[in-house]
C-alpha cells in the first residue's frame, strides 16, 4: 500500500463574522417590539381557546359545561344526591330545599305551580322560605348566580321560562354554594 502523496486537509473555516453591536434603541422602539410579540402570542392563545371551547351545550349558552350535559345514563340510574340540609346557613338551606322540592314535586315553566303540583324556581323558593326576608335574600343570591353565567337574564322567572331543567338545577346548586360561602 502506498501512502497518499498529498495530505488531505479539512477545508478552512471562515472566521466567525463579528456580530454587530446591539444598536441602542429607544424606549418607544422596544415597547413597540414587545407589543408586537405579545399581540402574536395573544392571537395564538385566542385561537387555542376557540379550539378548546368548540363544544357547545345547548342549554348552557356558553356557561360552564356540566358532566350531566355530555354523559347519558339510563333513566333508572339516579345520581347520588347529598342530604337535603347539607348547608347550615339559612339562605343556602332554602336554596337546597327548593332544589329538592323541584326534584320531588316536579319542575314547570310558565306558571308558579301547575295543575300537577310542579313548581317553577320562584314557586319552589317561596314554598321553602320561612319569611319574606329569607325569600328576598335567596332570590337575590339566585339572580346574581344566574347573571354570572347568563348575563342577558333579568329575572328569575324569565330564566326559568327560557332554560331547561339542567340549567335550573345547576344554578340552584351554585347559588346554594355562593350563599353558604357568604354565610347567608
Amino acid at each position: 500500500m502506498t501512502a497518499p502523496s498529498a495530505a488531505v486537509q479539512a477545508p478552512e473555516r471562515a472566521a466567525p463574522a463579528a456580530t454587530p453591536a446591539p444598536t441602542a434603541r429607544g424606549l418607544d422602539a422596544r415597547l413597540t417590539a414587545v407589543s408586537d410579540l405579545m399581540d402574536e402570542r395573544l392571537t395564538v392563545a385566542a385561537l387555542a381557546v376557540a379550539v378548546n371551547t368548540a363544544l357547545r351545550v345547548p342549554d348552557a349558552d356558553g356557561g360552564p359545561v356540566d358532566l350531566a350535559d355530555v354523559l347519558r345514563v339510563p333513566a333508572a340510574v339516579q345520581p347520588w344526591r347529598p342530604p337535603v340540609d347539607l348547608y347550615p346557613t339559612s339562605v343556602a338551606a332554602v336554596l337546597q330545599r327548593a332544589r329538592a322540592r323541584l326534584e320531588r314535586d316536579g319542575w314547570c315553566q310558565g306558571a308558579t305551580v301547575d295543575e300537577d303540583g310542579a313548581r317553577c324556581l320562584y314557586g319552589a323558593l317561596r314554598a321553602e322560605a320561612a319569611d319574606a326576608a329569607e325569600l328576598h335574600d335567596a332570590l337575590a343570591v339566585l339572580l346574581e348566580t344566574i347573571r354570572r353565567h347568563f348575563p342577558g337574564e333579568e329575572t328569575v322567572p324569565g330564566f326559568n321560562d327560557t332554560h331547561g331543567v339542567r340549567a335550573v338545577f345547576r344554578v340552584l346548586d351554585q347559588a346554594a354554594d355562593l350563599a353558604h360561602a357568604r354565610n347567608l
